[in-house]
């Protein structure tokens, strides 16, 4: 009980090595200059995975009783650089399948010491009905100019996947405010099937990630079939862009996209390519003078998508959107810049994956850090030289 009470008090005064390369990632930009990817990244072999599941308990607020939370799988991290040190927010599930989330944090990078308990996790509140039992997933974290922090995050309720937002000033305390759609259009997207929440933010040299926005407002990529956008004015509220009248989808619509066949696609899914099946957001975009960045995840159906990848394999490219219009696309990679290789990235609760969601720059270097099998967590690494 010591070591839990002198870890957790280190946090909460920090909030208020040599590896190996291999298997540089293979990559095509379609722009012959390959200036605007952020690319090669470089899966650090030596210390991955940096995160699996754990041994830690905590007295659940709706069980009422001690849980194992994170002893089934961890994965899907979220990143903060603060104050010269890593957070990692990260999904972790227990036996029966339930997700919080959990916070750890690192001096290098690479290696974490994790808190034992979630900081993030369905309770006795408002929004029980939306996150059990399945709980609180894949986090994904930007602040404002003030130092607030934001953290999209989907809830589900064992069978809808919704998109909701937190805050928080300490990473350790958040406030849920609900549905990012609540509000919009009188609420007719709140409950439909939504994920993966990646807000437009400037990446600045000290590691911060601020939402910034264009044109007067806020932007976010968000979704996992096709890639939408929404718009939102305080960072809480959001209103998903649908199509002007006598537009139509350029690609045709399957699985959860049905039913919502009057939003705007800002990345379609594409035939003959790794990303045939689905789209989903990665960590949150970035505002570059080239465009706005998004790192993507997509998975492959072997039917009609990338012959080279085993059917549903989930790997990620790169697109390039105008920085000022967040729904034009100017450049997108032809094919995966990273994919399932490793043991641990083939096989797990969902076998062949590969999710990427967490993107940090750290001691002159870019990290990317990913979910692998959906069952424990990896790092890749970029060089800024």
């Amino acid at each position: 009980m010591r070591q839990i009470f002198l870890f957790s008090i280190a946090v909460l005064l920090t909030i208020a090595g040599c590896t190996t390369k291999q298997a540089i990632f293979t990559s095509s930009t379609g722009d012959s200059t390959g200036t605007w990817a952020l690319l090669p990244f470089v899966k650090i072999d030596s210390v991955n995975p940096i995160l699996g599941p754990g041994t830690g308990g905590f007295i659940d607020p709706i069980l009422k009783k001690k849980v194992l939370w994170e002893e089934k799988d961890v994965f899907n991290p979220a990143i903060v650089n603060r104050y010269g040190k890593i957070y990692m927010l990260y999904r972790a599930q227990d036996k029966n399948g339930t997700s919080r989330v959990g916070l750890a944090v690192s001096s290098d990078a690479m290696h974490f010491t994790r808190m034992p308990h979630p900081v993030f996790y369905p309770a006795n509140d408002e929004y029980k009905k939306l996150e059990w039992t399945g709980g609180c997933e894949d986090p994904r974290i930007v602040e404002d100019s003030a130092g607030t922090y934001y953290m999209t995050y989907t809830a589900y309720d064992g069978v809808v996947a919704r998109l909701l937002i937190a805050t928080s000033s300490d990473l350790l305390h958040w406030k849920k405010h609900g549905s990012v759609f609540a509000k919009a259009y009188g609420g007719k997207y709140a409950g439909k099937w939504s994920k993966s929440g990646s807000i437009v933010s400037t990446y600045n040299k000290s590691g911060k990630v601020v939402a910034t926005k264009i044109n007067g407002k806020y932007w976010m990529y968000w979704g996992d079939t096709q890639i939408w956008c929404a718009q939102s004015d305080d960072l809480i509220n959001w209103t998903p862009v649908e199509m002007k009248a006598g537009e139509h989808p350029p690609v045709k619509l399957r699985s959860q996209a049905l039913n919502m066949p009057l939003l705007k696609i800002a990345l379609p899914t594409r035939a003959g390519k790794f990303d045939s099946d689905l789209v989903e957001s990665g960590p949150p975009a970035m505002l570059t003078g080239k465009g706005i960045l998004l790192i993507y995840n997509s998975r492959n159906d072997l039917s009609f998508g990338d012959k080279s990848l085993a059917d549903g394999t989930y790997s990620a490219g790169e697109v390039l959107f105008d920085k000022t219009n967040p729904l034009k696309i100017l450049k997108r990679t032809d094919t995966w810049f990273i994919k399932p290789e490793k043991p641990y990235e083939i096989s797990g609760q969902v076998n062949q994956v590969c999710f990427v969601e967490g993107l940090t720059e750290f001691q002159n270097k870019w990290f990317l850090y990913y979910g692998t099998a959906d069952s424990k967590i990896a790092v890749a690494e970029k060089s800024l030289k």
